[in-house]
């Protein structure tokens, strides 16, 4: 296949995308990205869901197991093709610019929906904390915001060393806290065996749905293939041991909160690790969850906000976006391409509507796995000459097994959201004209010979 065949080679020097990333930061920007404030209060939402302890426990592992299929998946996708933009890669190589076009602008809204969610989520954060600044709400969140785009301004190295002390830092932090819940407060370990409710096939999807968003995110480390020193020995070590750290954590949490709290408590919880830690420490247990959690929501803000540009840069490369956006300063950051995409992410951050921007969010976190699911068979098939430093394991059974599993999320997800299929439809119905117009409207694709 002539465009996977294209797109595998050596990538053009016209951006100057500096390859100084290892795999440090493909950890931190995998962690960071996935670990956010969600997991503070997902526990008891889950727990509402399928009031069961141990079965919301297999749960969390359950869905861990599922990111595993999906990184298998990505990790032969971005290796052979390891180039910037994330999936948006390897849609382009199976389906065309249709494929590249419905992956590469609805990946690129969803970063920007998480970066404007992330902003307004450390702002509502921080007021928790500090009350008396409940008026500045809006602004908070805009200056969370405008510190991030500096660093990551100044260049990548900046933005990496941001993102790997912020990830290590949270990470201490979440432990520290489970550690603390699990040797201070009495354990009940019955609690695991017997339900406190009827579990339904609704309970289930809303749980396994709530679940898998708390996971979303550890592919990120794809879309700085350009930057890697090592994309084929990184991308994959990178996403897999992100999902397998993020497991151990969210199991050890839930555990802890299913553990120590009593189902009722637990049910009328927001915020279930600051109660289970409240007979602990006392009424400071509040307030030092939310500072942090505005350390965690941050290192998520960084994580995507590094992202995004990257996907915007891809595009150009391909002509389906102004070939401005492969302008790289001397940083190493693409200044073009990050400058649009503060101001799209500061438009939404200026709405402070968090569940609104959330919901576009994970509506469109979806549609990128499904795609490469279909590409990885594709690509299989059509193009058998591209290099595979790393072949997905078990092919077709367990590839096919994250389609299914991907199919029936998406599904799911619409079947019990419907508006969020609007969010789908509105995205595709604006940006796939667009940006068709934009190609026919651009020179030549970059040469990427080489």
């Amino acid at each position: 296949m002539q465009v996977a065949a294209t797109l595998a080679r050596k990538p053009p020097q016209a951006g100057q995308l500096l390859r100084v990333l290892g795999l440090a930061f493909a950890l931190a920007v995998g962690v960071g990205t996935v670990v956010g404030g969600g997991i503070l209060r997902t526990p008891a939402v889950v727990f509402d869901a399928v009031p069961h302890a141990g079965f919301a426990l297999g749960l969390w592992l359950a869905v861990g197991l599922h990111c595993l299929l999906q990184a298998n998946v990505v990790s032969e996708l971005m290796t052979a093709l390891p180039r910037a933009g994330g999936l948006f890669v390897p849609a382009r190589a199976a389906f065309g610019e249709p494929g590249g076009l419905l992956v590469g602008w609805t990946d690129w809204l969803g970063y920007i929906a998480a970066v404007a969610a992330l902003s307004i989520l450390a702002s509502d954060f921080t007021v928790l904390a500090v009350p008396p600044l409940a008026s500045y709400v809006t602004a908070i969140a805009v200056g969370f915001l405008a510190v991030f785009i500096a660093i990551n301004w100044l260049g990548v190295r900046e933005g990496s060393t941001a993102q790997i002390i912020g990830s290590a830092a949270k990470m201490l932090f979440l432990v520290a806290l489970v550690m603390l819940i699990l040797f201070s407060r009495p354990i009940d370990s019955s609690a695991l065996g017997h339900a406190v409710g009827p579990i339904g096939a609704t309970g289930i999807i809303v749980a396994y749905q709530t679940i898998f968003g708390g996971y979303t995110g550890f592919s990120n480390v794809a879309y700085f293939a350009e930057e890697d020193q090592n994309p084929s020995r990184n991308i994959p070590r990178g996403m897999f041991m992100t999902v397998l750290a993020v497991m151990a954590l969210y199991c050890l949490i839930s555990a802890a909160l299913y553990l120590t709290m009593s189902p009722a408590a637990l049910a009328k919880s927001t915020l279930p690790i600051a109660d289970a830690l409240a007979p602990v420490i006392g009424p400071f247990a509040f307030k030092l969850i939310a500072i942090g959690a505005v350390l965690i929501a941050l290192t998520c803000l960084n994580a995507n906000l590094m992202g995004a540009p990257r996907i915007l840069y891809g595009l150009a490369e391909q002509r389906m976006f102004p070939t401005a956006a492969l302008r790289v300063n001397r940083g190493g950051t693409p200044s073009v391409a990050l400058a649009l995409s503060a101001a799209a992410a500061l438009g939404l951050t200026l709405t402070g509507q968090f569940a609104t921007v959330f919901l576009i969010m994970a509506a469109l976190g979806i549609v990128p796995f499904v795609v490469a699911d279909f590409a990885l068979f594709k690509l299989r098939r059509e193009a058998p000459e591209l290099a595979r430093p790393y072949r997905a394991k078990l092919y077709p059974w367990l590839p096919a097994l994250a389609l299914l599993l991907d199919v029936g999320m998406l599904i799911a997800f619409l079947a019990a959201d419907w508006t969020s299929g609007l969010f789908i439809v509105a995205a595709v119905a604006i940006c796939v004209p667009i940006g068709l117009w934009m190609r026919r409207n651009q020179p030549e694709p970059i040469a990427l010979g080489g």
